[in-house]
């Protein structure tokens, strides 16, 4: 069993990796609270036992001294930590291209990265212990912060809630999703690399960047689920719709009637996914599982369900009531785990659809029960660690 401890877990990259690296095999994650940070003892004590050690924590807004203040200080109180351990896990660092800017808006940012590196690096050569920096352009993905985290963010969120958008300056940006970052951050810890890495992302202007995004917003508003063939549409997509998540669903279908009966068009997509359908007795549930990448949605055609839903290393569960009588669709949102379940007397129908086919080599789905019980502990594989019951939220 390996120990990997994540500083700055509840941000984006951090929410990425700590789901990833909780459903590696053999693998424990502690997460880094706020709070362990007062004293190097206080750390040092979270750190004991760990295998590597992913500093994700950092300012990047604010007045600049205190950008600076922070982000070395965070440094210097790690490092103390570690020689308080006397350990030498593997270390890594999330750094920017913004660290190789001295000057502009992200200058004072950009210094206090490339000083806390340096420290790191320090403490590695010192020590013996292993030291990675991760050069990371501009990472988006679910779980952004709106005006903070990236402009995808702040895109998405302003078409969700009815905004507008603009472009303020008309740059070429190498955007990367946080799930390639959580991918890669495994695979550097698996090889014990120590080399620099810097992965390149995808370059696109702001305006095509936001003219995509609008496509998709409106598309999909009309219920037409875009050409997903691409991975950096599929991400962009899967952090739009994120947005939008749970106020927009249960969406409710047109529905065409004549004599011969009722048709409802379930899905238009522009790339060819898979559709199918089950029927599930009274009382039995289906599901239990997330995904990192899969669009996935639910229709209830006969009968009555429950689809709970819950953010994986989060306690909240969202339940949506549906009826075959009033046909809606929930589409899962990636990295929550969820499940449909018959509540009615007779068998249910349902018809589900994803963006993919099914490859039973790389089927993207991961077992994770939505209902929690009650531990203590790291995350781990296949379960839920350290997550508690929290509150339920019905729709």
């Amino acid at each position: 069993m390996r120990k990997i401890a994540i500083t700055g877990a509840k941000g984006l990259i951090g929410w990425h990796a700590r789901a990833w690296l909780s459903v590696q095999p053999e693998t424990q994650v502690v997460r880094v609270p706020k709070a362990a940070w007062t004293d190097a003892e206080s750390l040092a004590g979270l750190l004991e036992g760990c295998d590597a050690v992913v500093h994700l924590a950092a300012m990047n807004r604010g007045a600049d001294a205190e950008i600076r203040e922070t982000n070395v200080r965070l440094a210097r109180t790690l490092v103390d930590a570690l020689d308080r351990l006397g350990g030498t896990p593997h270390v890594l660092h999330s750094s920017s291209t913004l660290a190789e800017r001295d000057t502009g808006t992200h200058g004072t940012y950009g210094r206090s990265k490339r000083e806390a590196s340096e420290i790191l690096s320090g403490w590695a050569a010192t020590s013996g212990g292993a030291f990675t920096d991760m050069i990371l352009p501009n990472v988006f993905g679910e779980g952004g912060r709106a005006f903070h985290n990236s402009v995808v963010s702040t895109f998405c969120h302003l078409l969700a809630t009815g905004g507008e958008p603009k472009v303020d300056v008309d740059n070429e940006i190498a955007f990367l999703h946080a799930h390639q970052v959580a991918c890669g951050i495994g695979d550097l810890i698996a090889q014990g690399a120590t080399e620099e890495w810097r992965p390149s992302g995808t370059r696109i202007t702001v305006s095509a960047l936001l003219d995509t995004l609008k496509d998709m917003d409106s598309g999909y508003r009309a219920h037409f689920i875009p050409d997903l063939r691409d991975p950096f549409a599929r991400d962009l997509f899967n952090t739009y719709r994120s947005y939008l998540y749970p106020d927009h669903y249960p969406v409710a279908f047109e529905r065409h009637t004549d004599q011969r009966g009722t048709l409802v068009e379930a899905i238009r997509e522009g790339n060819g996914g898979q559709v199918h359908y089950s029927n599930t007795h009274p009382g039995f549930t289906r599901g239990e599982h997330f995904h990192f990448r899969k669009v996935e949605r639910f229709v209830v055609i006969s009968g009555e369900a429950e689809i709970a839903i819950r953010r994986i290393c989060g306690a909240e569960i969202m339940r949506f009531r549906v009826s075959g009588e009033k046909p809606v669709y929930v589409d899962m949102p990636t990295l929550h785990t969820h499940n449909l379940t018959n509540t009615g007397s007779g068998d249910m129908i349902a018809m589900f659809w994803s963006n993919e086919l099914y490859d039973p080599a790389a089927p993207d789905t991961y077992r994770v029960p939505v209902e929690l019980e009650a531990a203590a502990g790291a995350e781990t594989t296949g379960g839920a660690g350290n997550e508690t019951p929290g509150k339920v939220i019905a729709r």
